[in-house]
């Protein structure tokens, strides 16, 4: 059969028009299913297996089109189909006729989904997919973020002055167990009367944002508020006041119940008097206070030294301002991890500021925190230390710090689903805070859930790319999970960032892994340097003994760890995967149980 027979009896036989008709037929079925299905809930699968379906059959529809004919007695095969048998013309016209008809199903389908269903899923695309950096979408209609107030004062000295009025608005909001209010630290990146408060309220995961302006002028103050829907663009409600500096609590106590009745949130009486009190009679020990809590939120370098200086001067101004004294034990508490500082030099100032506080306010949910980070670091008390958390975190559900700090305890025990529960409230309600997404990062490594353990490193390294507490964390779990080379970079980059213990000793004991145990004997002697000008902790020199070997050494400087009450590092031990290769060894068991205890059995 020569080419010209051959393409004239595949039009006389409709093969051609039974391509047609299958491949046009079989675009519309796959297009109508992968609309359809999923509304009904179908498995991912069954879309891709309808297009498999299609695919295979298109073969021997052909060869059933060539090999057999349509008559009106039935299929028969085409060579014993008799011409006057044959009624192939008439089948070309209905099969023509289907043509036409399942092409204008499909373009009007094509219409539809173009000019209608595709603009709604752009829109829904658009008002629920998250940004970048955002945990999460938009939570409820009762989540709230207060942006940094405006300070159009004439003095530059009063940007302190608006910071404070916008952090007292969202302590007082952040005790109503009814709303999410969103951490202090995570709004601060929003400044200078920010434009697209949809894509703001998008990635702080909110619904509603407040802002306003401050302006101080003597004894006198003007405020101006607004709260918006940022999802509708809605303005709910605005106020202006002018009000003397002596009345500025009680002003900020008016606009937190306001927007709290305007969002319909439930108050207890507890909220309510929370909601209503007076930290300090003193504005001068407040203008300290809120410098100190703006320094001890940057944490690195010589803040937390300023920090303490504020809150000592805060203290000095009015003795019974027991917030101040909260901050000063939180900052202590964080003085030995980000200076060096010995932690028998600062333990003693930490507890004694925290018991103070509570001694002043039983009701201060950041004296409890200090307290419960207290009893985890210093004392290694898991039981007591959750019953603080507990009581901070009822006292302040918007309390990302407690979170934050809790997630840890539950970590140390084992305890990983609670752990990362707490961890996640943490970062939802401050999501750019770069260390509570690297220590949700660890979390995620001591499950060994590497992949989302990555990704929280990731987002945190996104904010601060600079942060070396990110990298070196960063590193342990790039190690444990196999990527030795991406370890040595991320320790690297914490070494480059700054001159601590934990890039040196973590640097040097993978370099021993490698095979240059020279580098890890190095650290050692780099380590016995450093120590002459700040505090090393004890631990990091069980890596490297461990390392080189000498497991001996390493238990010994893992029992000097906790000997030394170094809660930062030896509460990890029962679940830190550096350590996995002691744990077959009889003296590590009973090291864990000595840290561990029977606090484990703590409930929670």
């Amino acid at each position: 059969m020569n080419s010209r027979n051959f393409f004239a009896e595949l039009k006389r036989r409709n093969v051609v028009r039974m391509v047609g008709l299958y491949l046009v037929g079989a675009w519309l079925l796959v297009q109508v299913a992968s609309t359809v299905l999923p509304m009904f809930g179908a498995p991912d699968w069954l879309p891709r297996s309808i297009v498999i379906l299609l695919a295979i059959g298109f073969l021997p529809t052909l060869i059933f089109s060539w090999a057999f004919e349509l008559t009106p007695h039935g299929l028969k095969r085409d060579e014993d189909v008799r011409p006057e048998e044959s009624i192939a013309p008439q089948t070309a016209r209905r099969m023509n006729r289907m043509i036409i008809a399942v092409l204008v199903l499909a373009l009007g389908y094509f219409a539809v989904d173009k000019f209608v269903l595709g603009p709604r899923r752009e829109t829904a695309k658009s008002q629920t997919a998250p940004g970048p950096n955002e945990s999460q979408p938009v939570a409820n209609a009762k989540s709230i973020a207060v942006l940094p107030f405006n300070n159009l004062s004439r003095d530059p000295d009063n940007a302190f002055f608006a910071e404070g009025i916008q952090d007292e608005i969202l302590t007082r909001l952040a005790k109503v167990a009814d709303l999410k209010v969103i951490s202090r630290t995570s709004t601060q990146r929003f400044k200078s009367a920010p434009s697209d408060l949809r894509e703001i309220a998008k990635q702080l995961g909110v619904t509603n944002i407040l802002e306003g302006s401050v302006q101080r002028s003597n004894d006198q103050v003007r405020i101006n508020v607004q709260l918006i829907n940022a999802v509708t663009d809605a303005h709910l409600w605005a106020e202006i006041y002018d009000r003397k500096l002596t009345d500025l609590f009680i002003v900020e106590s008016e606009v937190a119940k306001t927007i709290a009745d305007t969002l319909r949130a439930k108050l207890t009486g507890s909220e309510m008097t929370a909601m209503s009190s007076q930290p300090t009679e003193d504005p001068v020990a407040h203008d300290f206070f809120v410098q100190g809590r703006h320094f001890l939120a940057l944490r690195r370098d010589d803040n937390l030294p300023r920090a303490i200086e504020f809150f000592h001067q805060a203290i000095a101004r009015d003795p019974n301002y027991a917030a101040a004294y909260a901050g000063l034990s939180e900052a202590y508490i964080l003085l030995p991890r980000y200076t060096g500082v010995d932690p028998s030099e600062s333990r003693p100032q930490s507890r004694v500021a925290a018991l103070k506080a509570l001694e002043l306010n039983p009701n201060l949910a950041e004296a409890h925190n200090a307290l419960a980070k207290i009893a985890m670091d210093y004392d290694i008390d898991f039981a007591e230390a959750t019953r603080e958390f507990k009581r901070a975190i009822e006292l302040n559900p918007n309390y990302a710090g407690a979170h934050h700090w809790f997630s840890g305890t539950l970590e140390s025990q084992g305890q990983f689903a609670e752990a990362i529960a707490e961890s996640k409230l943490g970062t939802e309600l401050d999501p750019f805070s770069a260390v509570n997404l690297s220590d949700q990062g660890r979390v995620y490594g001591s499950a060994r859930r590497f992949l989302e353990a990555k990704a929280s490193f990731e987002k945190a390294l996104a904010i601060d790319p600079a942060f070396s507490y990110v990298h070196w964390h960063y590193g342990e779990m790039l190690q444990v999970s196999g990527d030795l080379k991406g370890a040595a970079a991320e320790y690297a980059k914490s070494r480059t960032a700054s001159n601590s213990p934990e890039p040196i000793a973590l640097a040097g004991q993978l370099a021993a892994m490698m095979g240059r145990p020279e580098e890890a004997r190095q650290a050692l002697r780099d380590l016995d340097e450093l120590e002459k000008h700040r505090y090393v902790d004890v631990f990091w020199r069980a890596l490297l003994y461990l390392s080189l070997g000498d497991k001996e050494q390493a238990l010994q400087s893992l029992e000097q760890s906790y000997i030394k009450r170094e809660g930062y590092d030896i509460v990890l031990i029962k679940v830190d995967p550096m350590l996995d290769s002691l744990r077959a060894e009889p003296r590590f068991q009973a090291l864990v149980q000595k840290v561990i205890g029977s606090k484990e059995e703590a409930k929670l």
